[in-house]
């Protein structure tokens, strides 16, 4: 019995140690192979320097998008039970579950020239379409499900009891919220912040349908290999490769707290 546990963790030792190869050798590969000349390319590389400001720029404006409008729609999901609530839910999560070139597609259906919202913002002088706004509302379009699933998850691991309490002595209840459960819950949000914010940074097939130019990062990399081949492309992929590390180790950081910790478990 002894020796067939044993060989059982020897299995799914070598199993795991497999797979987890499978993930870091490509992003290890990259990196060695186009790091120091991604960074020399920073010096020297006014596109590449542009498309990350761009890249950063719309990143933090969708991400506080997705804060101000997901924050309110996450405590409603999680709080309050309504009659359609799961078909609610269900239907926030249906980016995560379509290709991003077909939620791409879904967004020029409205925002496009073409269409009614699109056609009617154009009048007013605003573009959408092949312009930062653009990238903005494809970022926020496939990182909000994140962020409101992410703050659910948040906003559940604050006792009621405490609301209740706070209620008892008189707060009204977006009182109680701002004393209370957004204190309680505020690692948490900041974690599901970060988790946005890198979902758009990360981005390529809605942003490439909606604004191909002015170009993020994951944009130019994709034109620079299509147009010049993978010597041109690894610099930037590279350097790409290297900023997910930023919201890595703020997660990492936020795990060591006891509330982010309970959201990334």
């Amino acid at each position: 019995m002894r020796q067939a546990h044993r060989a059982a963790s020897v299995i799914a030792a070598f199993c795991g140690s497999i797979f987890l190869l499978f993930l870091v050798a490509p992003i290890a590969r990259l990196i060695g192979a186009g790091g120091a000349s991604g960074l020399q390319h920073l010096l020297t590389d006014h596109e590449l320097r542009a498309s990350l400001a761009l890249t950063a720029l719309t990143a933090t404006s969708a991400t506080a998008l997705a804060i101000l409008g997901g924050t309110p729609l996450a405590y409603l999901l999680e709080r309050r039970d309504f009659r359609g609530r799961a078909a609610l839910a269900a239907v926030i999560d249906l980016p995560l579950l379509i290709p991003h070139p077909v939620a791409g597609i879904a967004l020029l259906l409205v925002l496009g020239r073409q269409s009614v919202v699109g056609g009617s913002l154009l009048d007013l002088g605003i573009r959408i379409v092949g312009s930062p706004l653009g990238i903005v509302c494809a970022m926020l379009f496939v990182s909000a499900p994140l962020y409101v699933s992410a703050t659910r998850e948040a906003f559940a691991r604050v006792d009621t009891r405490y609301e209740a309490v706070a209620r008892s002595l008189g707060d009204p209840a977006w009182r109680a919220f701002r004393r209370v459960t957004l204190p309680l819950s505020a690692r948490g949000l900041i974690a599901a912040g970060v988790v946005a914010w890198a979902r758009c940074v990360s981005e390529f097939g809605a942003i490439v349908i909606l604004t191909y130019n002015p170009q993020v990062a994951s944009v130019l990399s994709y034109d620079r290999f299509t147009s010049f081949g993978l010597d041109e492309a690894l610099p930037v992929a590279a350097v790409l490769a290297l900023l997910a590390f930023v919201p890595l180790l703020a997660l990492r950081g936020l795990r060591a707290s006891r509330g982010g910790a309970a959201l990334l478990q």
